[in-house]
Formats: C-alpha cells, sequence, structure tokens
C-alpha cells in the first residue's frame, strides 16, 4: 500500500518526554486501578481507549508535557479508534487485570515484553515511534506552532515534492 502522509519523516520529540508522559498516564491507570479496584481497572481501561483521543490529540501525560498525537495520514488530532488503537498494548494486559490473581499473573506475563517492546521501538526506529504508533498510523509531535506551520504551506500534504520524486 502506498500512502503519501502528511510528513516525510516524523517530527521527533524527546523520547524520554515521550516516556515521562506515558508515566502520567500510568501513574493515573494504577492509582484507579489499586484504590478502586475492580471498578477502577474498568475505568482505566476507559481512560486508556480514550486517552489520545481528549482534548485534541492530548492524553493528561501529554497535555503536562506538552506533546499531541495526530494522525500520519492527514494531520488531524488522533480519533478515538486510533487512540485505542495505539493503546491496545497497555489495554489488554489491563483488561486480564480484572480477574484476581491469575488475571495479575496474566497481566505481568502479557504486560511486561509487550511495554519492553515499546521502549525498544521508541528508541530504534528512527521515527521514533512506539508500537502503538505504528499499529494506529499516528505519531506524537510537540505541542508548538511546527503544525501549524506545516498546515499553512502552499503545497499540498498528498502531492510529492521535486525532492521526494
Amino acid at each position: 500500500m502506498d500512502r503519501k502522509y502528511l510528513l516525510e519523516s516524523a517530527i521527533k520529540v524527546a523520547r524520554f518526554s515521550r516516556l515521562l508522559a506515558k508515566a502520567i498516564d500510568m501513574f493515573i491507570v494504577l492509582v484507579l486501578s489499586i484504590f478502586f479496584y475492580p471498578g477502577g481497572i474498568i475505568l482505566s481501561l476507559i481512560y486508556m481507549t480514550f486517552a489520545d483521543a481528549i482534548q485534541n490529540g492530548q492524553s493528561v501525560g501529554k497535555k503536562f508535557i506538552g506533546f499531541s498525537v495526530i494522525s500520519l495520514e492527514d494531520g488531524s488530532p488522533c480519533s478515538v479508534k486510533q487512540s485505542f488503537i495505539r493503546n491496545l498494548p497497555i489495554i489488554i494486559p489491563l483488561f486480564f487485570a480484572i480477574i484476581p490473581i491469575w488475571g495479575w499473573i496474566i497481566a505481568f506475563i502479557l504486560g511486561v515484553p509487550v511495554l519492553a517492546l515499546e521502549v525498544y521501538l521508541l528508541y530504534k526506529l528512527d521515527s521514533g515511534h512506539r508500537l502503538g504508533d505504528v499499529m494506529a498510523d499516528t505519531t506524537v509531535m510537540a505541542n508548538d506552532d511546527t503544525l501549524t506551520q506545516i498546515k499553512k504551506r502552499k503545497s499540498s500534504w498528498f502531492e510529492p515534492t521535486a525532492e521526494t520524486k
């Protein structure tokens, strides 16, 4: 499938800052899950499903750090569907945590390698994408005027420039 993305290469943001933003979101999930178990896990699942689609592509952690999630296809803020898909690596293990004891073990067995893979990809891919970004076709951008400047360009997003031909 030949796609012409909004950006030729993703705008790189500080990887540590992205991890910090995700850590803030995971802290919210942890607090909800522990203090309001088992209903807190359901609230956490709902939060993770919608997290990147609220506030123009900003979860609580991304808003705090100053990032937003955009679609690579058209530059629009992350949709609910994309938010769900990009957070599946967290949602799936979290779902098993509803079940006492055995579910916690399964969540741990699934969650640790998947999160390790996410961090590995974040640091090894040139684009700075994690597994969820690759699955949902999204990227994280610094919430500055870069996106505004890109949208003001005279040329179309979808027409290749002389450099890319």
